[in-house]
């Protein structure tokens, strides 16, 4: 697909990378790729989309990719940036969706662009870090624990950690594509599944090189913004929501879906029981048509 990637300016003129797969006259949704991550995110199965009359468009969240990095972003940022490029690529209305990371993203886009969005998905979400009532730490992974913790302790200390990371994470795929996350995570069984399958390793594979394909600066400023301010509040949100989690998450754990199940206004809640953090590709395509159905 000749239209598949490009770079359009922001607002600002910082270079946004972005790509879409699918029908290219299909129904437009924006998928915004968790932490890290890049465009390269996406269903491993096009046909699967393009039969489904869907236009997917990803982008490299700032710092990300070929995406300029824009230090000191918060969450609500990105809505500028899904706007100039809706603007740019001639899409009028859509729908949006965000995994992990992407979740408080997409949650963003639905508050400030509602005019413009037909209905929004936060899956398995991260939820604010001052969140009242909610233990943020509570059942997850030390790996994770480990890096907020970085986070915390400022961007020199998490850019530095994240590096080092980030060179080993690729080490380790160039040998073994199956090992996305390394076996010291805790991870539930219904992801170590999702990982044994060669085309989620595929897409995942490409999704980690873009995403440090200029450093890791867009990881560092991903972790800095969730832990700050978010610019936006849930309560702005007017457009019908979806709220997906796993029971079995410990990337994030499911007291944040809990959490934003409850404060996301009228918000339609799937939660699976047997499910852990990564998206069964068998079943997403149907979810799409059902966030496309809200609208």
């Amino acid at each position: 697909m000749a239209y598949r990637l490009t770079t359009i300016p922001a607002a600002d003129g910082r270079a946004l990378g972005v790509a879409q797969w699918g029908a290219p006259d299909g129904t437009p949704v924006f998928a915004l790729h968790g932490t890290p991550g890049s465009r390269y995110g996406r269903h491993p199965d096009e046909g699967a989309l393009v039969d489904a009359g869907l236009r997917v468009v990803t982008y490299d969240r700032p710092g990300y990719g070929v995406s300029g990095r824009s230090r000191g972003r918060r969450v609500v940022d990105c809505a500028a940036d899904v706007a100039a490029i809706a603007d740019a690529l001639g899409i009028d209305r859509f729908a949006v969706t965000g995994g992990s990371g992407g979740g408080p993203h997409s949650l963003a886009v639905a508050a400030r662009l509602g005019n413009r969005v037909t209905a929004a998905e936060c899956v398995v979400g991260v939820a604010p870090f001052q969140a009242e009532g909610l233990d943020w730490w509570a059942g997850m992974d030390p790996q994770n624990v480990q890096e907020f913790g970085w986070a915390i302790e400022g961007e020199q200390v998490l850019h530095d950690n994240l590096a080092r990371q980030a060179e080993q994470d690729l080490a380790r795929i160039e040998q073994d594509p199956s090992k996305i996350l390394s076996d010291d995570w805790e991870l539930a069984d219904a992801d170590r599944a999702k990982l044994a399958r060669p085309d989620v390793q595929r897409v995942l594979v490409e999704a980690f090189h873009g995403a440090y394909a200029a450093g890791v600066w867009g990881w560092v400023d991903d972790d800095l913004a969730f832990l700050t301010d978010w610019g936006f509040t849930l309560d702005e949100i007017a457009v019908p929501v979806t709220v997906r989690y796993g029971a079995q998450d410990v990337l994030v754990p499911a007291g944040h879906g809990d959490w934003l199940a409850s404060h996301v206004p009228g918000a339609k809640v799937v939660v699976s029981t047997d499910g852990g953090h990564l998206t069964d590709p068998d079943t997403r395509v149907e979810e799409l048509r059902a966030l496309v159905a809200a609208g």
